[in-house]
Protein backbone atom coordinates (compact mmCIF):
# COMPACT_ATOMS: atom_id res chain seq x y z
CA UNK A 1 0.00 0.00 0.00
CA UNK A 2 2.36 2.50 0.70
CA UNK A 3 4.98 1.48 -2.09
CA UNK A 4 1.85 1.70 -4.03
CA UNK A 5 1.19 5.59 -2.79
CA UNK A 6 5.01 6.44 -3.20
CA UNK A 7 4.86 5.66 -7.29
CA UNK A 8 1.13 7.43 -7.43
CA UNK A 9 3.00 10.36 -6.17
CA UNK A 10 4.81 10.81 -9.07
CA UNK A 11 1.91 10.36 -11.79
CA UNK A 12 2.66 7.00 -12.74
CA UNK A 13 -0.52 4.79 -12.74
CA UNK A 14 -0.27 1.39 -10.89
CA UNK A 15 -2.04 -1.73 -11.23
CA UNK A 16 -2.10 -3.58 -8.16
CA UNK A 17 -1.76 -7.84 -8.99
CA UNK A 18 -2.25 -10.36 -6.50
CA UNK A 19 -1.07 -14.10 -6.84
CA UNK A 20 -2.83 -16.00 -5.53
CA UNK A 21 -3.02 -20.09 -4.57
CA UNK A 22 -4.47 -22.30 -1.88
CA UNK A 23 -2.03 -21.50 0.60
CA UNK A 24 -2.32 -17.12 0.03
CA UNK A 25 -5.80 -16.00 -0.79
CA UNK A 26 -6.40 -12.66 -2.41
CA UNK A 27 -9.61 -11.42 0.29
CA UNK A 28 -7.57 -8.86 2.50
CA UNK A 29 -5.26 -7.60 -0.12
CA UNK A 30 -8.82 -6.74 -2.30
CA UNK A 31 -10.32 -4.69 0.47
CA UNK A 32 -7.06 -2.39 0.91
CA UNK A 33 -6.73 -2.20 -2.83
CA UNK A 34 -10.99 -0.97 -2.58
CA UNK A 35 -10.24 1.94 0.42
CA UNK A 36 -7.53 3.07 -2.27
CA UNK A 37 -9.55 3.14 -5.17
CA UNK A 38 -6.26 1.00 -6.77
CA UNK A 39 -7.21 -1.15 -9.86
CA UNK A 40 -7.01 -4.87 -8.71
CA UNK A 41 -5.87 -7.74 -10.53
CA UNK A 42 -5.93 -11.29 -8.87
CA UNK A 43 -3.91 -13.61 -11.03
CA UNK A 44 -3.85 -17.60 -10.10
CA UNK A 45 -0.47 -19.53 -9.99
CA UNK A 46 -1.31 -22.63 -7.91
CA UNK A 47 -0.10 -25.04 -11.24
CA UNK A 48 3.59 -23.14 -11.34
CA UNK A 49 3.98 -22.31 -7.58
CA UNK A 50 3.43 -26.11 -6.79
CA UNK A 51 6.55 -26.80 -9.01
CA UNK A 52 8.49 -24.51 -6.68
CA UNK A 53 7.13 -26.04 -3.92
CA UNK A 54 8.13 -29.49 -4.68
CA UNK A 55 11.39 -28.35 -5.57
CA UNK A 56 12.79 -24.77 -4.44
CA UNK A 57 15.84 -24.32 -6.08
CA UNK A 58 17.08 -22.47 -2.88
CA UNK A 59 15.46 -24.37 -0.09
CA UNK A 60 12.46 -23.92 2.47
CA UNK A 61 12.14 -21.37 5.00
CA UNK A 62 11.59 -22.70 8.75
CA UNK A 63 8.36 -24.83 7.18
CA UNK A 64 7.68 -25.69 3.74
CA UNK A 65 7.66 -22.31 2.92
CA UNK A 66 10.42 -21.53 -0.28
CA UNK A 67 10.40 -17.89 -0.14
CA UNK A 68 13.04 -17.02 -2.37
CA UNK A 69 12.02 -19.07 -5.10
CA UNK A 70 8.29 -17.88 -4.55
CA UNK A 71 8.83 -14.18 -4.91
CA UNK A 72 11.34 -15.11 -8.15
CA UNK A 73 8.44 -17.07 -9.59
CA UNK A 74 5.81 -13.96 -8.84
CA UNK A 75 8.23 -11.45 -10.42
CA UNK A 76 8.95 -13.29 -13.43
CA UNK A 77 5.40 -13.81 -14.07
CA UNK A 78 4.58 -10.15 -13.81
CA UNK A 79 7.28 -9.73 -15.63
CA UNK A 80 5.84 -11.83 -18.41
CA UNK A 81 2.59 -9.62 -17.78
CA UNK A 82 4.22 -6.28 -18.79
CA UNK A 83 3.52 -6.23 -21.91
CA UNK A 84 -0.27 -6.60 -21.86
CA UNK A 85 -0.60 -4.51 -19.20
CA UNK A 86 1.11 -1.90 -21.37
CA UNK A 87 3.34 -1.76 -18.31
CA UNK A 88 7.15 -0.31 -18.02
CA UNK A 89 8.03 -1.90 -14.66
CA UNK A 90 7.52 -3.74 -11.50
CA UNK A 91 7.63 -2.82 -7.52
CA UNK A 92 6.99 -4.07 -4.53
CA UNK A 93 6.17 -3.17 -0.65
CA UNK A 94 9.63 -5.47 0.37
CA UNK A 95 11.65 -3.94 2.89
CA UNK A 96 15.38 -4.82 3.20
CA UNK A 97 16.16 -6.39 6.41
CA UNK A 98 12.79 -6.73 7.36
CA UNK A 99 12.96 -10.37 7.01
CA UNK A 100 15.70 -12.02 8.10
CA UNK A 101 16.27 -14.59 5.77
CA UNK A 102 14.38 -13.79 2.24
CA UNK A 103 14.53 -9.86 2.74
CA UNK A 104 18.44 -9.53 3.16
CA UNK A 105 20.07 -7.17 0.93
CA UNK A 106 21.95 -10.82 -0.79
CA UNK A 107 18.05 -12.34 -1.02
CA UNK A 108 16.89 -8.94 -2.69
CA UNK A 109 19.42 -9.03 -5.24
CA UNK A 110 19.03 -13.16 -5.88
CA UNK A 111 15.19 -12.88 -6.21
CA UNK A 112 16.18 -9.33 -8.69
CA UNK A 113 18.45 -11.55 -10.77
CA UNK A 114 16.61 -14.76 -10.97
CA UNK A 115 12.81 -13.02 -11.90
CA UNK A 116 14.46 -12.60 -14.99
CA UNK A 117 12.99 -8.72 -14.83
CA UNK A 118 16.82 -6.97 -15.97
CA UNK A 119 16.44 -4.02 -13.55
CA UNK A 120 12.96 -3.17 -14.08
CA UNK A 121 11.90 -4.21 -10.36
CA UNK A 122 11.39 -1.33 -7.99
CA UNK A 123 11.42 -1.34 -4.41
CA UNK A 124 10.43 2.13 -3.24
CA UNK A 125 10.31 1.86 0.26
CA UNK A 126 14.30 0.88 0.49
CA UNK A 127 15.50 2.16 -2.45
CA UNK A 128 17.95 4.50 -1.38
CA UNK A 129 19.42 1.48 0.12
CA UNK A 130 20.01 -0.43 -3.10
CA UNK A 131 21.55 -0.02 -6.35
CA UNK A 132 19.92 2.15 -8.82
CA UNK A 133 16.78 0.07 -10.60
CA UNK A 134 16.38 0.77 -14.41
CA UNK A 135 13.40 2.68 -13.49
CA UNK A 136 15.75 5.27 -11.68
CA UNK A 137 18.51 5.33 -14.16
CA UNK A 138 15.81 6.23 -16.87
CA UNK A 139 14.55 8.63 -15.19
CA UNK A 140 10.88 7.48 -15.30
CA UNK A 141 10.63 7.36 -11.31
CA UNK A 142 12.56 10.28 -9.34
CA UNK A 143 15.10 8.47 -6.83
CA UNK A 144 15.45 10.98 -4.45
CA UNK A 145 11.50 10.45 -3.61
CA UNK A 146 11.70 6.78 -2.62
CA UNK A 147 12.85 6.08 0.70
CA UNK A 148 15.56 4.21 2.49
CA UNK A 149 13.68 2.05 5.20
CA UNK A 150 16.04 -0.89 6.50
CA UNK A 151 15.46 -3.34 9.33
CA UNK A 152 12.75 -5.19 11.45
CA UNK A 153 11.39 -2.40 13.00
CA UNK A 154 7.89 -1.14 10.87
CA UNK A 155 7.51 2.14 13.11
CA UNK A 156 8.62 3.87 9.82
CA UNK A 157 5.98 2.46 7.63
CA UNK A 158 2.84 3.41 10.41
CA UNK A 159 4.51 6.81 10.78
CA UNK A 160 3.97 6.89 7.04
CA UNK A 161 0.63 5.14 6.58
CA UNK A 162 -0.75 7.43 9.32
CA UNK A 163 0.47 10.71 7.44
CA UNK A 164 -1.50 9.12 4.50
CA UNK A 165 -4.37 8.26 6.00
CA UNK A 166 -4.06 4.93 5.35
CA UNK A 167 -5.60 3.67 8.81
CA UNK A 168 -7.24 -0.10 7.53
CA UNK A 169 -3.96 -2.19 6.45
CA UNK A 170 -3.04 -5.52 7.35
CA UNK A 171 -0.94 -7.26 10.12
CA UNK A 172 2.12 -7.81 8.93
CA UNK A 173 2.30 -11.29 10.41
CA UNK A 174 1.32 -14.16 9.08
CA UNK A 175 -0.98 -14.70 5.56
CA UNK A 176 1.00 -17.78 3.83
CA UNK A 177 0.01 -21.03 4.98
CA UNK A 178 3.27 -22.20 3.72
CA UNK A 179 4.96 -20.82 6.79
CA UNK A 180 2.95 -22.19 9.83
CA UNK A 181 4.11 -25.85 10.96
CA UNK A 182 0.93 -28.08 11.01
CA UNK A 183 0.17 -27.00 7.50
CA UNK A 184 3.40 -27.66 6.14
CA UNK A 185 3.31 -31.01 8.17
CA UNK A 186 0.20 -32.22 5.86
CA UNK A 187 1.24 -31.15 3.20
CA UNK A 188 4.89 -32.95 3.51
CA UNK A 189 2.47 -35.43 3.52
CA UNK A 190 0.50 -35.36 0.80
CA UNK A 191 3.49 -34.46 -1.81
CA UNK A 192 4.84 -37.46 -0.42
CA UNK A 193 1.90 -39.72 -0.95
CA UNK A 194 0.53 -38.11 -4.02
CA UNK A 195 1.95 -37.55 -7.06
CA UNK A 196 -1.30 -35.99 -8.96
CA UNK A 197 -2.17 -33.10 -6.40
CA UNK A 198 -4.73 -30.96 -7.07
CA UNK A 199 -6.06 -27.86 -5.81
CA UNK A 200 -8.98 -29.97 -3.74
CA UNK A 201 -6.67 -31.71 -2.22
CA UNK A 202 -5.34 -28.40 -1.37
CA UNK A 203 -8.02 -27.12 0.23
CA UNK A 204 -8.87 -30.00 2.02
CA UNK A 205 -5.40 -29.44 4.15
CA UNK A 206 -7.08 -26.10 5.30
CA UNK A 207 -9.79 -28.49 7.15
CA UNK A 208 -10.19 -30.85 9.98
CA UNK A 209 -8.18 -33.84 11.82
CA UNK A 210 -5.72 -35.44 9.05
CA UNK A 211 -4.73 -39.26 9.64
CA UNK A 212 -2.58 -41.26 7.61
CA UNK A 213 -4.39 -44.80 7.24
CA UNK A 214 -1.74 -46.59 4.91
CA UNK A 215 0.40 -45.41 2.09
CA UNK A 216 -2.41 -44.90 -0.38
CA UNK A 217 -5.56 -43.62 1.87
CA UNK A 218 -5.90 -40.72 4.38
CA UNK A 219 -8.92 -39.19 6.14
CA UNK A 220 -9.78 -35.53 6.96
CA UNK A 221 -12.30 -35.36 10.04
CA UNK A 222 -14.31 -32.12 10.13
CA UNK A 223 -14.36 -30.71 12.96
CA UNK A 224 -17.45 -28.39 13.41
CA UNK A 225 -20.45 -27.54 11.22
CA UNK A 226 -18.78 -25.49 8.92
CA UNK A 227 -15.83 -28.36 8.10
CA UNK A 228 -17.99 -30.75 7.55
CA UNK A 229 -20.22 -28.84 4.86
CA UNK A 230 -16.64 -27.96 3.12
CA UNK A 231 -15.64 -31.49 3.26
CA UNK A 232 -18.53 -32.78 1.78
CA UNK A 233 -18.50 -30.12 -1.50
CA UNK A 234 -15.40 -31.63 -1.76
CA UNK A 235 -15.88 -35.48 -2.13
CA UNK A 236 -15.74 -36.76 -6.20
CA UNK A 237 -17.15 -39.86 -6.87
CA UNK A 238 -13.70 -41.61 -6.09
CA UNK A 239 -14.16 -40.62 -2.81
CA UNK A 240 -15.94 -42.12 0.37
CA UNK A 241 -17.93 -40.58 2.74
CA UNK A 242 -18.39 -41.31 6.41
CA UNK A 243 -21.05 -40.65 9.11
CA UNK A 244 -22.47 -41.23 12.31
CA UNK A 245 -26.00 -42.50 12.11
CA UNK A 246 -27.23 -42.35 15.48
CA UNK A 247 -25.40 -39.77 17.21
CA UNK A 248 -23.93 -36.39 16.32
CA UNK A 249 -20.16 -36.56 15.06
CA UNK A 250 -18.13 -35.32 12.12
CA UNK A 251 -17.84 -35.70 8.38
CA UNK A 252 -15.22 -37.99 7.57
CA UNK A 253 -13.97 -37.97 3.87
CA UNK A 254 -11.56 -41.11 2.96
CA UNK A 255 -9.75 -40.78 -0.42
CA UNK A 256 -7.78 -43.44 -2.32
CA UNK A 257 -7.07 -46.50 -1.14
CA UNK A 258 -10.66 -48.42 -0.64
CA UNK A 259 -9.30 -51.86 1.05
CA UNK A 260 -11.97 -53.04 3.97
CA UNK A 261 -9.31 -52.50 6.85
CA UNK A 262 -8.91 -48.93 5.93
CA UNK A 263 -12.65 -48.59 5.56
CA UNK A 264 -12.79 -50.35 9.08
CA UNK A 265 -10.35 -48.02 10.53
CA UNK A 266 -12.02 -45.01 9.27
CA UNK A 267 -14.85 -46.19 10.78
CA UNK A 268 -13.27 -46.51 14.25
CA UNK A 269 -11.72 -43.13 13.81
CA UNK A 270 -14.94 -41.30 13.05
CA UNK A 271 -16.49 -42.45 15.96
CA UNK A 272 -13.75 -42.16 18.32
CA UNK A 273 -14.41 -38.42 17.05
CA UNK A 274 -18.60 -38.79 17.70
CA UNK A 275 -20.78 -38.01 20.59
CA UNK A 276 -20.46 -41.58 21.49
CA UNK A 277 -20.07 -42.91 24.59
CA UNK A 278 -16.87 -45.14 24.99
CA UNK A 279 -17.64 -48.83 24.61
CA UNK A 280 -21.18 -47.86 22.78
CA UNK A 281 -22.07 -49.71 19.54
CA UNK A 282 -23.35 -47.21 16.99
CA UNK A 283 -23.52 -47.28 13.31
CA UNK A 284 -21.57 -45.58 10.73
CA UNK A 285 -22.72 -44.98 7.21
CA UNK A 286 -20.39 -45.69 4.32
CA UNK A 287 -20.95 -43.96 0.98
CA UNK A 288 -19.39 -43.47 -2.29
CA UNK A 289 -17.22 -45.22 -5.03
CA UNK A 290 -19.65 -47.64 -5.56
CA UNK A 291 -20.27 -48.38 -1.79
CA UNK A 292 -23.23 -48.33 -0.07
CA UNK A 293 -23.34 -49.46 3.76
CA UNK A 294 -24.42 -49.62 7.27
CA UNK A 295 -21.23 -50.48 9.61
CA UNK A 296 -21.43 -50.83 13.18
CA UNK A 297 -18.41 -50.59 15.87
CA UNK A 298 -17.64 -50.33 19.69
CA UNK A 299 -16.66 -46.19 19.95
CA UNK A 300 -13.10 -46.28 21.08
CA UNK A 301 -11.01 -43.67 22.67
CA UNK A 302 -9.64 -41.26 20.22
CA UNK A 303 -5.83 -41.75 21.56
CA UNK A 304 -6.14 -45.17 19.97
CA UNK A 305 -5.09 -43.48 16.82
CA UNK A 306 -2.48 -40.94 17.56
CA UNK A 307 -0.18 -43.46 15.75
CA UNK A 308 -2.47 -42.44 12.47
CA UNK A 309 -2.38 -38.43 13.06
CA UNK A 310 -0.51 -36.24 10.67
Amino acid sequence: MLAAELIRAQGIDVLALFFETPFFTSDRARISANAMRLPFKVVDITERHLNVIKNPKHGYGGNMNPCIDCHALMFRIAGEMLESEAASFVFSGEVMGQRPMSQNKKALALVARESGLQGLLLRPLSAKCLPPAVPETEGWVAREQLLGIQGRSRKPQMAMAEQLNLGDYPSPAGGCLLTEKEFSRRLKDLLAANSQVITRHLEALKLGRHFRLNDSAKIVVGRNRRENEKLQNLAVKDDILLHTVSVPGPTVLMSANLLDEAIDLAVQITLSYSDGAEGDVHDVRVTGSGIEKIVSQTVPHKKEFRAFMI
